[in-house]
């Protein structure tokens, strides 16, 4: 099984606008595939059902791969889609971050439809990944955009986009970079603070699902630089592996603990990752 990593470009990171993949033991194994429709790559999930990599590209639309790195799906371009991170939702479509709407779009696994807003245009500030907990209810976190606009929260969304809370979280220390759901059910958020800014605090945070509050704070300790975290995975083995600038670096979630960095790669500026 393969790390893949998706590398930002140009204003958003510097990096290699590539899909880029490691071996188990972080070793850099090249870009996963050349394909020139993979431009600046952002979200990345895995269909378990059809064993397909789906991918957001920049280039203004969405594909899936096989094992082999070959582009057996693709949107073709759609104006306007600016996509973000992606997820499998609990009916297995696929849900998409729209960065410029502002909102979340859900496609078929075919990728043969313009794809369902499944929320209002606008409906926060800026977009900065979401997930769906148990019971269906949606986890949408938003954070602050490269213009500087955001609230720093989560927002509680049920089945049928019923807003349940506009500020579902009350941290003073969270800026949400992205979002995901823990095996046991918690919300887990990769934060920034000040975002963007050189000595930021950076830390994972876990909430309660059922009122919000704060858990736990996973932090480096030391054991990595963890600047500009980003996309966050459960790996198969159960430890937690959030992707930063240069580095992938893995937490022990049962413990907290940080295992440090099990990849360092100059200019990663990794947005997701996952594992193929």
């Amino acid at each position: 099984m393969r790390l893949l990593v998706t590398s930002a470009s140009g204003a958003n990171g510097n990096g290699y606008g590539a899909l880029l993949a490691f071996d188990h033991a972080g070793t850099p194994l090249g870009a996963f595939t050349d394909d020139a429709r993979i431009t600046d790559p952002r979200g990345l999930a895995v269909d378990s059902d059809t064993g397909l990599l789906f991918l957001n590209s920049g280039a203004d639309r969405i594909l899936a791969l096989d094992p082999h790195g070959k582009i057996v799906r693709d949107t073709g371009p759609i104006k306007g889609l600016n996509p973000g991170g992606g997820i499998f939702g609990p009916d297995r479509r696929y849900y998409v971050g729209l960065r410029s709407a502002r909102t979340i779009i859900a496609f078929g696994r075919e990728l043969d439809g313009v794809g369902e807003h499944i929320l209002p245009p606008g409906i926060i500030p800026f977009p900065r990944g979401f997930a769906f907990g148990r019971g269906g209810r949606l986890f949408l976190a938003s954070g602050i955009g490269p213009n500087g606009e955001g609230d720093d929260t989560i927002v509680a969304i049920a089945p049928g986009g019923h807003i349940l809370s506009p500020r579902f979280v009350r941290d003073s220390e969270l800026s949400p970079l992205d979002l995901a759901i823990s095996p046991n059910g918690n919300i887990i958020v990769s934060s920034e603070r000040p975002f963007g800014a050189a000595d930021a605090t950076t830390t994972i945070r876990e909430y309660d699902p059922n009122d919000g509050h704060l858990v736990r704070v996973l932090s480096p300790n030391g054991h990595a630089e963890f600047r500009r975290p980003r996309g966050l995975r459960f790996a198969p083995d159960g430890h937690l592996y959030c992707v930063a600038q240069d580095e992938v670096v893995s937490f022990d979630f049962e413990s907290g603990s940080c295992l440090g960095a099990i990849v360092r790669f100059d200019r990663l500026n990794g947005q997701a990752l996952s594992f193929f």
